[in-house]
């Protein structure tokens, strides 16, 4: 047996459905294994940067390592972001690259490049396979590390001329040995962190995308209800408390002050579980540093950072320590007398921002229709892939998420792009589901080809275009900055012809009526549909004018 079918063996040994990628000289022997592989499927993408995409968003919504592959040089670079994407949204992905045979290190060689020092920076761990024999330990400790917590990108390196050697049928993978233990909090730790609860007036639970991994949505929930505390999640995390329940407040996530930050400004106590600081700096929530007491609750030690300063940290298994927490509290009912009164008008305000245009007609749609629209068309399982741009902010902010990987967003990474190919993967992982990808004109455009893909595997889903003709996020940002903007116009093409030409079914909405009807007969049909859906920018500006130091805090 050659080593590319070692490798192979080694991936199927690791569970993998499905390879992302596209094909090259350099990874022929690989691409020959895989065509023979009777367990993984090899889904040709039409770049390599949604290959890895699709690999991401994979590896969020199942926990199980999503795998790319390219050939050497050009394809490696055009692969980077997406995996720069999973590293920074802490998304489990081993990349494979092929690379020419070892002898071309030593010269100039051409589209060679020394692509194992490119990827050191955006992944966990990276090697070059340099002898056959090493692909069961190699294979073995990327999927290890890509899955472990914090997950991210691993990177692996295949020679030709390595993939191409012959070795000994005794060669096998490594057994694939699950040995989690949950770790637990010591009862010191707990008894702290409880008393620290109870000394508060007005704490308040900041969730973020490390709660999601865990799976401790449930357990966030229990924490909430028990010691009665309102609970803010970070983009990343939305879905984690259901925004019917009456402890959720609201996302954090904007660069900028908006009106949830009231709801820090006014706790003395918060409690963080699974927050990452590359979601959104503490400097954003907490901007007094010192002055507030923090509870950390991770799978990791917190970062250092001078805008969070720990007074405890509960370092674990999140689900158990919130459990722990729980059953460190008592009977005595000292808690449960607590009412979060406080921030009932506040939750009001924000819960006012979605439905404040529910019913405007104005043509272009004001963002916040689209998403309101968004909303009633989905049930609660339905996941919405969001794009990076203005759509976001709307989308990160005022929608409604009722269950835990339902929207996905990135917020580490933030690459424009992954939406169209995170619909592809998020229908492969979810198949039941009905999947919304939803972008921005401008990053329609980057991966707008991914059509042809999604049209070959035969998928149905829906791509939501917010259409204002330029990069509405980097206008809001020019705008409310200098007060006028550079180089954001551009020229869409026609997006109803692109779509029809893959295959596809495109519809330019005219009305907000009309939005609704399509959005209706779409997800109840077949195939991939593109909707056209242009978009009012002025409601961009009119929020920097709501945003900041403009924002009035209820008493």
């Amino acid at each position: 047996m050659k080593a590319a079918e070692l490798f192979v063996r080694c991936l199927e040994n690791e569970g993998v459905e499905y390879v992302f990628g596209l094909p090259g000289e350099e990874i022929n022997e690989l691409l020959r294994a895989l065509h023979a592989s009777k367990k993984i499927r090899f889904i040709l993408s039409t770049h390599e940067q949604a290959a890895s995409f699709m690999a991401d968003v994979y590896g969020r919504l199942t926990g199980k390592a999503g795998v790319c592959l390219s050939t050497l040089g050009p394809g490696a670079t055009n692969m980077l972001t997406g995996v720069a994407d999973s590293y920074l949204d802490r998304a489990p992905v081993v990349a494979i690259t092929g690379q020419g045979a070892l002898g071309r290190a030593f010269q100039e060689s051409h589209q060679y490049i020394d692509v194992v020092s490119v990827y050191k920076f955006v992944t966990k761990w990276n090697r070059s396979i340099t002898r056959a024999e090493f692909i069961p330990l190699a294979v073995r400790k990327a999927f290890e590390l890509a899955e472990a917590e914090k997950p991210g990108a691993v990177h692996l390196e295949v020679p030709e001329d390595v993939a191409a050697e012959d070795i000994g049928p005794e060669t096998l993978p490594l057994s694939r040995i699950h040995t989690h233990i949950p770790m637990s909090v010591d009862s010191e730790g707990a008894r702290a962190a409880v008393s620290l609860i109870r000394q508060a007036s007005s704490p308040i639970i900041l969730a973020g995308n490390g709660a999601i991994r865990n799976g401790a949505s449930a357990a966030v929930r229990d924490l909430a209800r028990e010691f009665k505390i309102p609970v803010v999640t970070t983009f990343m995390g939305k879905g984690l408390i259901s925004s019917r329940d009456d402890l959720f407040l609201g996302t954090i996530g904007l660069q900028t002050r908006d009106l949830v930050n009231c709801a820090f400004e006014k706790a003395d106590l918060v409690i963080t579980v699974g927050y990452d600081i590359v979601e959104i700096s503490p400097q954003y929530w907490n901007a007094d540093g010192a002055d507030r007491p923090i509870i950390h609750i991770d799978s990791a030690p917190s970062e250092t950072d001078a805008y969070y300063h720990t007074r405890l940290e509960l370092t674990g298994d999140i689900s158990t320590t919130l459990r722990t927490l729980v059953e460190a509290s008592g009977s005595s009912g000292v808690d449960r007398g607590r009412e979060p009164n406080s921030f009932a008008k506040l939750r009001s305000m924000i819960k006012e921002e979605l439905s404040r245009y529910a019913n405007d007609d104005s043509f272009p749609l004001k963002p916040q229709r689209v998403i309101h629209e968004l909303r009633e068309a989905l049930s609660d399982e339905d996941i919405v892939v969001s794009d990076v741009g203005m759509h976001k902010v709307w989308l990160s902010r005022l929608y409604p998420a009722f269950s835990p990987n339902t929207v996905i967003i990135s917020n580490g990474f933030s690459a424009m792009g992954i939406s169209l190919p995170g619909a592809i993967a998020a229908k492969l992982a979810r198949p039941d589901r009905r999947v919304v990808a939803a972008c921005g004109d401008g990053a329609a455009m980057m991966n707008l080809y991914n059509l042809a893909t999604a049209r070959a595997l035969n998928l149905s889903f829906v791509l939501v275009i917010f259409d204002d003709g330029q990069y509405s996020q980097i206008d809001w940002k020019e705008r409310s900055k200098f007060g006028e903007s550079y180089f954001v116009k551009f020229q869409n093409p026609d997006f109803i012809k692109f779509a029809e030409s893959f295959g596809c079914t495109g519809v330019r909405v005219s009305s907000a009526a009309e939005l609704r009807s399509a959005l209706s007969k779409a997800l109840g049909s077949d195939g991939v549909w593109v909707l056209d859906v242009p978009v009012d920018t002025r409601e961009n500006i009119l929020l920097s004018q709501r945003l900041g130091d403009r924002v009035v805090c209820p008493e």
